[in-house]
């Protein structure tokens, strides 16, 4: 496939682009005091040493009460220093940058400002801090606003190439131009001219602060996805009298944090959220730039074929894999490590407080402490076990130049990462275990499949080096009649290998559990191909094609002991599984033990109440045990012996794949 388009230039202002590759701005937790460091200088180097158009680093907090200490500072003029260290290095390697000048407003926590209460157009409480702001006083507008054109001021000082504006996401510009969070009786209130006015103030004083030749962006909602809020018809309004004000290009999103309508998640198809940037551009002359769930450079060069924006945003992607352009500039997209979109490495460890890495990619964040050099000696090395965690050794032994066989004792690679392939919105993750494979292949790892690693087998290798990735079995709780002839696990519901019948009672509400409830409730209701074809020739009523889709031919209900369900699910995604189980009509018990299971059904306890849930089929996810017998046996034979993954201790695939990535650097 060619890429024409994709690599075509484009002149933004005063500056020129080598390609319509952008990675926007994401909170990564490599700045803990503000200040830029080495290890956000790497990262964003091999960024654009892999090929990227432009980068977009922050958000850079600018007012002590527009963000938290951890974000990129440029609130100082001691913050010019650092960023420029940063921007030499991106321009450096051939890509633009720019700074996003981020406000948070209402959605600041009070205690990443001492106390005081957060500023917003309104006292209107946040859902997400759980705080009221403090409605800003007409007289102290214009000096935030003036903020803003300092922080424009110091990015230009600092060697960016553009200034973006944060607008969108619920931020301090959308809570002005909200009527839900805009309760104003000023002139910055009431009507939608009214409402407008802050963000385009802000426009006209961040251009005047940088002169006519200076890029200057806009990140701006399409729709803010909020009852009562504004969509795409107003957001076209909004850009059009931005775009007057001086905005040479919009970064299109959509939805606030406190939106129920995912944007992120894996759940979400792929260019989703394009049509938002395709109104936009309908509205605008100057440059668009379509955001969301844009993983591939086939998606993004239609994308731009088909004139839906101008250029196309890749964040997580170029988290996942830096050399994303460059490989596709090189026909090798085959070996590009798409980002799948699992939240787990990135977003989940900001909830976390912890800094950004990857599933895919272990490397990211740690690029300038880890080195990925040639072994001084190759060597004969053997991985046991063909799941995520032993692909990714594999890759990065063979990658550093050892010889390297993969054993696998099933037909296939890709261990657990397998099952999510029939989970409604968690099939992506199978696109990691088809990367890892194809990296395999062209790294000529040996791979043997359908065959169980003994230790006659490994005598025969005689290896170097082992690395034992055997993974992982589920465990059969102590439950009085586990071994009825009505009881399954949830691992052989996932692959296919079991049935349910029409009631089913799932035992244990981890991530296995829901998700296998997700698997059997989505069964009977209507596919995505027979809705469209339903809706567009009006055969039912809206009425009818939702009780369809909200119901399936299964009654589901999941028994979980603790008083929370899906602990082990990330917070950015948890929220939309708990929706899509409610939406289905799943029967979500809390602080229920399994007491027994009987032909009827499940027996329960709960307060000392028993109670019969009753069931065709009882699905048992109670969790799992590390299979890592071999490492024992095999430790004496063998120089170099490492265990990863679940063979360790049952975890997540972003923990096996990172300790694989660790050893294929070690040996």
């Amino acid at each position: 496939m060619e890429f024409q388009n994709l690599f075509s230039p484009i002149r933004i202002n005063g500056m020129v682009l080598r390609n319509r590759i952008v990675m926007t701005a994401m909170h990564l937790g490599y700045t803990p005091q503000g200040d830029v460091t080495d290890r956000l200088i790497e990262f964003y180097r091999l960024r654009a040493k892999g090929g990227v158009g432009l980068i977009i680093a922050g958000g850079c907090r600018f007012d002590a009460f527009g963000g938290m200490p951890g974000m990129i500072g440029i609130n100082e003029d001691k913050c010019i220093a650092g960023l420029k260290r940063l921007t030499e290095a991106v321009k450096e390697n051939g890509a633009g940058i720019a700074a996003q000048l981020y406000h948070a407003g209402r959605y600041t926590h009070s205690s990443a400002i001492k106390g005081d209460a957060p500023i917003s157009a309104s006292a209107v409480r946040s859902k997400l801090t759980g705080e009221t702001p403090r409605a800003l006083d007409i007289k102290e507008i214009p000096g935030v606003q003036g903020l803003f054109a300092q922080a424009a001021i110091r990015a230009k000082e600092s060697g960016f190439d553009a200034v973006e504006i944060l607008g969108s996401a619920g931020y301090l510009i959308s809570q002005f131009l909200s009527p839900i969070t805009n309760l104003r009786r000023d002139e910055y209130g009431g009507s939608f001219e009214n409402r407008m006015r802050f963000g385009i103030e802000v426009v006209e004083r961040v251009r005047k602060a940088v002169g006519p030749d200076y890029p200057v962006f806009m990140r701006i909602a399409g729709n803010d996805f909020m009852e009562g809020g504004n969509t795409n018809q107003e957001a076209k309004v909004f850009a059009s009298a931005l775009e007057k004000a001086g905005v040479d290009l919009f970064n299109v999103t959509g939805g606030w944090h406190e939106t129920r309508i995912p944007q992120l998640t894996m759940c979400v198809p792929h260019k989703a959220y394009v049509y938002l940037a395709k109104g936009i551009k309908s509205a605008v002359t100057v440059p668009v730039l379509a955001s969301n769930r844009i993983n591939d450079p086939a998606t993004a060069e239609e994308i731009l074929k088909n004139g839906e924006a101008d250029l196309v945003t890749m964040a997580r992607a170029l988290i996942a894999d830096p050399q994303l352009p460059k490989k596709t500039r090189e026909n090798k997209t085959r070996l590009i490590y798409h980002c799948v979109a699992c939240n787990q490495g990135c977003f989940d460890n900001i909830f976390k407080s912890e800094p950004a890495t990857c599933l895919v990619n272990p490397w990211a964040g740690r690029e300038w402490e880890l080195q990925s050099q040639s072994a001084p000696a190759p060597k004969k090395v053997l991985v046991i076990g063909g799941g995520p965690g032993g692909m990714k050794a594999a890759c990065i032994a063979a990658g550093r130049g050892h010889k390297v066989t993969l054993i696998e004792k099933n037909d296939r690679l890709g261990g657990q990462l397998l099952l999510n392939r029939n989970i409604p919105g968690r099939e992506e993750l199978v696109t990691a275990v088809s990367d890892l494979s194809n990296n395999l292949e062209a790294l000529n790892v040996e791979i043997i499949l359908g065959k169980e690693a003994d230790i006659q087998l490994v005598k025969d290798i005689c290896p170097d080096a082992a690395v034992i990735a055997t993974g992982a079995v589920p465990m059969l709780p102590a439950i009085p009649g586990i071994n009825g002839s009505n009881v399954v696990h949830a691992w052989d519901i996932l692959a296919g290998k079991a049935t349910a019948g029409k009631r089913v009672v799932i035992v244990g509400g981890n991530a296995v559990g829901l998700e296998t409830a997700l698997y059997l409730a989505r069964k009977g209701t209507l596919s995505p191909e027979v809705l469209h074809f339903l809706m567009i020739n009006r055969a039912e009523t809206v009425e009818t094609l939702f009780a369809l889709l909200d119901r399936g031919d299964r009654d589901v209900t999941v028994v979980e002991m603790t008083m929370k369900l899906g602990q082990d699910i990330g917070a950015s995604t948890r929220w939309t599984v708990l929706a899509e189980l409610e939406r289905l009509g799943v029967t979500l018990l809390k602080g229920y033990k399994a007491a027994e299971i009987t032909l009827e059904g499940l027996k329960t306890e709960k307060n000392g109440e028993m109670q019969l849930q009753k069931a065709d089929t009882v699905v048992i996810a109670a969790g799992s045990r590390p299979e890592n017998s071999l490492f024992s046996r095999v430790e004496s034979l063998i120089p170099e012996v490492y265990i990863i993954g679940d063979a360790k201790a049952p975890r997540h695939a972003l923990d096996a794949i990172r300790e694989g990535f660790e050893v294929g650097l070690k040996i």
